[in-house]
């Protein structure tokens, strides 16, 4: 069974040395580390070029798109039989991938959302409204996909590769959230959830997501769970 750990990054220099490392280390599983840098400029570029053996395959974007242009651009390249998504500045922690793979390898699921409010491990206390909107934007996402997921915004989403057959993934900055959740709601797909830990990080330590992509998300959760566009 081949894991393929796929890694959006940009402006993540400060972590990427030790996400790589962590990730590579983590799991005994057969497994290829795609990184696709989104046109970093704080050095996290050249790091990657200059330090190849720290993943298995290196996808450079000409222009920065956003995570969701990042991951169809790792989603190509992928070859495993499951796909792990990994954000690059630590804020979920791979050596959790056991506990993210269990229901999948033990027959019962096809896709696993890594919930960081259904468990007990640790989780850093930070932006109140953040966890608000989040809740808001897992709500009006089960309310028209029929899920009673409690993380929809969750970066640890871990699936199948042949999930990806035939769906059709269009949002280039973190739309992509609730837009994948949305069209693999309409398919058969068993789907679970499993309690992760969280270190979030302020905007100081180097956030992305603002109160502009909550609107898209909704935006998102509007066009392709109501009106089931494509």
């Amino acid at each position: 069974m081949k894991v393929s750990v796929v890694i959006p990054v940009f402006n993540e220099f400060q972590f990427i040395e030790k996400v790589l490392l962590t990730v590579k280390g983590c799991y005994p599983l057969d497994k290829e580390i795609i990184v696709v840098d989104d046109f970093s400029t704080d050095g996290t570029r050249e790091f990657l070029i200059n330090n190849k053996h720290l993943y298995s395959k290196l996808v450079l974007h000409e222009k920065n798109y956003g995570k969701g242009r990042a991951l169809r651009s790792g989603f190509k390249e992928a070859t495993g039989d499951i796909i792990i998504i990994q954000d690059a500045d630590l804020e979920y922690d791979p050596t959790e991938y056991p506990i993210l793979l269990q229901p999948i390898l033990s027959g019962k699921a096809d896709i696993v959302y890594g919930s960081r409010f259904l468990t007990t491990n640790p989780r850093r206390v930070l932006y109140f409204w953040h966890s608000v909107a989040n809740k808001i934007l897992t709500l009006a996402s089960n309310i028209v996909t029929d899920l009673n997921l409690t993380d929809m915004e969750t970066c640890y989403k871990v699936f199948r590769r042949d999930v990806l057959n035939g769906l059709k993934l269009s949002e280039d900055r973190f739309g992509f959230e609730p837009e994948f959740t949305c069209k693999v709601s309409r398919k058969k797909w068993r789907i679970y959830e499993v309690g992760i830990s969280y270190s979030g990080r302020t905007y100081e330590e180097g956030k992305k997501i603002g109160f502009k992509d909550a609107v898209r998300a909704f935006i998102c959760i509007l066009k392709y769970g109501v009106l089931r566009l494509d």
